[in-house]
């Protein structure tokens, strides 16, 4: 491994500070923090997944506090990309996914929030929203299905939302997958070319590519009134897959250590007083 792609213990956490409102046109997401060797960045991002299975394990035999992780992005940003390279090792019995697509008429008939509270992680269980709480300041926003002081409200409640799945043992992290428009082209493209990834090409993401401003004044207003001491977005750079990898894994890595999950201790068991029948 040469020099200039060894491991860079303080790459940037891309985290969000409260008060310190970002603006997305200044991130750059092409950045790879001085890395250029993905094979260098692959092996350590094997490390950090190793790190969230053992982890993982740990939370769900624990049973008492749960992760939830958000996932953002403008079309073709990645989202399923990242949930299938970072969590490829986690045991599905401890971990769920979630889509959030148009509402059914059931949901519509609740308050915004009520589709994703229920589906918000039980104890010892990690939670993926691919899509979330945000695309009710986000979608509804930017198609102007609701009026503005409806949706501007909205960034308390979910503020207030997250609080009180924190309050009651959820740790929460948010992350928006930033790319840019030249890089959300040649992904259309390559989807348009590639057979086996023309399924996954719709007319209507070329309608949502014309509102890109649009959007992206929509996640940078979301991601600064939103990104909050107990419930952070990191927006990371993803332009290069295998760094978006990295960087998340580390992040989810790094969180779950500092939520400390332990297994139980099996004090009221005594192994000389147990015979297993023959």
């Amino acid at each position: 491994m040469g020099e200039d792609t060894a491991p860079h213990p303080d790459y940037p956490s891309y985290r969000v500070e409260p008060g310190r409102p970002i603006r997305l046109a200044d991130l750059n997401p092409g950045d790879t923090n001085g890395w250029t060797d993905r094979d260098a960045a692959g092996h350590e991002a094997k490390q950090h997944r190793k790190r969230i299975e053992d982890l993982q394990e740990r939370l769900y035999a624990e049973n008492i506090q749960s992760l939830l992780i958000v996932l953002q992005a403008i079309d073709t940003g990645g989202k399923d990309g990242t949930i299938r390279n970072v969590f490829s090792g986690v045991n599905p019995q401890g971990c769920r996914v979630w889509s959030f697509k148009q509402p059914s008429a059931e949901e519509l008939e609740h308050d915004f929030l009520w589709r994703y509270h229920r589906r918000t992680p039980e104890r010892g269980m990690m939670a993926i929203f691919n899509r979330s709480q945000y695309e009710d300041v986000l979608v509804v926003r930017v198609h102007n299905l609701v009026p503005e002081d409806v949706w501007r409200k909205r960034y308390s409640m979910i503020n207030n939302f997250e609080r009180m799945l924190t309050l009651n043992g959820i740790t929460i992290i948010k992350f928006f997958l930033h790319i840019s428009r030249d890089e959300q082209r040649r992904r259309l493209e390559s989807r348009l070319e590639n057979p086996d990834k023309r399924w996954k090409f719709s007319v209507g993401d070329l309608h949502e590519r014309l509102l890109w401003d649009r959007y992206q004044q929509a996640f940078e207003d979301a991601i600064n009134h939103c990104s909050t001491d107990y419930a952070p977005w990191y927006v990371i750079p993803a332009n290069k897959k295998w760094y978006r990898d990295l960087v998340v894994s580390r992040i989810i890595a790094d969180t779950l250590e500092a939520m400390r999950p332990e297994f139980p201790s099996g004090a009221d068991i005594n192994p000389a007083e147990i015979t297993i029948p023959a």
